[in-house]
């Protein structure tokens, strides 16, 4: 739009997730970061009280050396930033600033970070991050996991703009479509409706579109309450992917195991291995997937509710976590099933043992010389 209103202040933040071992210890984190005389501290929401929201274990948020990009044809100096979850997530932000922009700038410095980074680009700046905190904080890693899921995500953020404007009237004075879908064609009618169809707003002066992939955030105040509960909704997001494909190797191993056991039916042991080894799975995927889902609550905040439910929605996060529960229920009645059957092979055994000493007493009594 010709009459768009420049971007005075704001940043671009690409995220990217990584499901690196089975749980962190965050106070041991903490203290490994401090002994290197770096900055971190324990996440909370910068705009919301503290009893309106509840964190499970608030995450360990770190500061890292900034990072060179080449975006646009020079290059631009990132910030970066790490938050560590308990439950063996961690996140890693470069965030670009963005000041005294034309909104066709913003657009396509949004367009060139994805582009430097985003998740169709060759960027060995991940690897090398996450590398640096491996290194650093690896040693409250529990069980380095060798999983290769990650997620990514773009929030593009604008505190101020060239002039005042207004969340009713904004879609009117900037088009946000370029921006969240990444197309430079004009889409359809109906492909623009759903793609703003994620649209919240408490005062009149702010704004938060949701996508897929990508979120814009007016927020005058500086408060990044929004796009922190948008990262949260991320890694549960992650970890219950990374969960589901889990299980979802397991099954068939399990099939495997308890044909193999019941090969072995007068060997009541195997019964009890086997179930022991299947009820142990189901307790750690329960306990962790317990965490993953009290990551974040929110309660009061209604507002902050509000977004945070449309991202679980929008991200499949409570489908994926109905899917992980299927599977452990399917897990939970094949415990229980070689637990009635292993008690069953039991007192089978016990039976017969019985039915010789009874017989051995019979032949003794027929011949009492003996």
């Amino acid at each position: 739009m010709q009459d768009a209103p420049a971007v005075t202040a704001g940043h671009v933040t690409a995220l990217r997730l990584f499901d690196v071992c089975n749980a962190i210890d965050l106070v041991r984190a903490e203290d490994l970061w401090s002994r290197q005389a770096r900055a971190g501290a324990r996440s909370r929401l910068s705009g919301t009280p503290p009893k309106a929201v509840s964190f499970g274990e608030a995450p360990l948020a770190l500061v890292l050396p900034p990072l060179p990009l080449q975006l646009g044809g020079r290059v631009t100096e990132a910030q970066v930033a790490a938050r560590l979850y308990v439950f063996g997530v961690v996140t890693l932000a470069v965030r670009v600033p963005a000041q005294d922009l034309g909104w066709a700038e913003f657009v396509a410095l949004v367009g060139d970070l994805d582009a430097a980074i985003g998740p169709g680009a060759a960027a060995p700046q991940w690897a090398a991050l996450l590398t640096l905190l491996r290194e650093a904080v690896g040693a409250a890693w529990d069980r380095p996991s060798l999983s290769t899921l990650e997620e990514d995500y773009l929030v593009a953020t604008v505190h101020r703009f060239s002039r005042p404007v207004d969340a009713p009237t904004l879609g009117a004075q900037i088009d946000l479509v370029p921006l969240l879908s990444g197309e430079h064609r004009r889409l359809a009618d109906a492909a623009r409706n759903d793609l703003l169809s994620r649209r919240f707003s408490y005062y009149t002066d702010d704004l938060v579109v949701l996508t897929w992939d990508r979120a814009f955030i007016y927020e005058p105040t500086r408060d990044t309450d929004v796009a922190d509960v948008l990262e949260v909704a991320n890694a549960q997001l992650l970890e219950m992917r990374y969960y589901d494909e889990l299980l979802d190797d397991e099954l068939p191993r399990m099939y495997d195991l308890v044909e193999a056991t019941r090969r072995w039916s007068f060997a009541p042991r195997r019964f009890a291995r086997l179930a022991r080894r299947l009820y142990t799975l189901v307790a750690e995927v329960t306990e962790l997937t317990e965490k993953v889902d009290n990551a974040l609550q929110v309660t009061e905040d209604v507002y902050l509710a509000r977004v945070y439910t449309a991202a679980l929605d929008l991200f499949r996060v409570k489908l994926v976590s109905a899917a992980v529960d299927r599977k452990l229920a399917i897990i939970r009645d094949t415990y229980q099933a070689l637990y009635d059957e292993s008690a069953s092979a039991r007192a089978g055994f016990m039976e017969m043992l019985i039915v010789a000493l009874i017989l051995v007493e019979v032949v003794l009594a027929l011949n009492p010389r003996r």
